[in-house]
């Protein structure tokens, strides 16, 4: 299980141009660290470097477990961390239910884990429902919802905030402390300041 996690003198190109060089952050159960940025900058690749979809230039990504053990990135990306990305991930030809189904099931979700997915993100009126006909804030919670149908300790979140409106921002805000409470980690994404306390890492080129 991860407990911490270190990035260190990380660098990252999209094509021939170079986004950053030398970002470190390091980060602790029950903390939470907000990247910051401007547009293009290299938030959103910092996420994927570790979630392991991107291969950075240099630099290194550390798992760390509660025994101060160096943990196997590839066990720790497979069975311990989850990146809810910018895009939802979606297929719009499914309905609801099968969708959250098929990422339950995807993750591992314990069945009282998911009823209680479905109840915090009030998912029950729309897994009849075609995913194509969701609004906007409806898909982003269908997405969110795996982040508590199967818990994991380190979230990875893009843009998190986005599409959701004020009821549904201090759900996810509820959310997202207890996470943290129970010793979890997130590091987020954001422009907009996220709801609960946090650090902040600017990533500039």
């Amino acid at each position: 299980m991860i407990a911490a996690l270190a990035v260190d003198r990380l660098s990252i190109s999209r094509g021939v141009r170079r986004l950053f060089e030398g970002q470190s952050l390091r980060l602790a159960a029950g903390e939470a660290v907000m990247l910051s940025g401007a547009n293009g900058v290299g938030k959103t690749s910092l996420l994927r470097a570790v979630a392991g979809l991107l291969r950075p230039d240099a630099g290194t990504v550390t798992f760390t477990g509660a025994d101060g053990a160096t943990l196997d990135p590839d066990e720790a990306r497979a069975d311990h961390l989850h990146l809810a990305g910018h895009h939802d991930g979606l297929k719009t030809q499914r309905r609801a239910e099968e969708e959250f189904a098929f990422w339950a099931d995807w993750f591992g979700g314990a069945a009282e884990h998911r009823a209680a997915a479905i109840d915090a993100f009030d998912l029950r009126p729309l897994l009849a429902l075609d995913v194509r006909v969701l609004s906007a804030g409806q898909r982003r919670r269908l997405a969110l919802a795996r982040l508590r149908a199967a818990p994991r300790p380190l979230w990875l979140l893009d843009e998190p905030l986005a599409p959701l409106d004020a009821h549904w921002r201090s759900v996810l805000a509820a959310e997202m402390s207890a996470h943290l409470a129970r010793g979890g980690m997130i590091l987020a994404a954001a422009h907009d300041p996220l709801p609960i306390p946090c650090r902040v890492a600017e990533i500039a080129a």
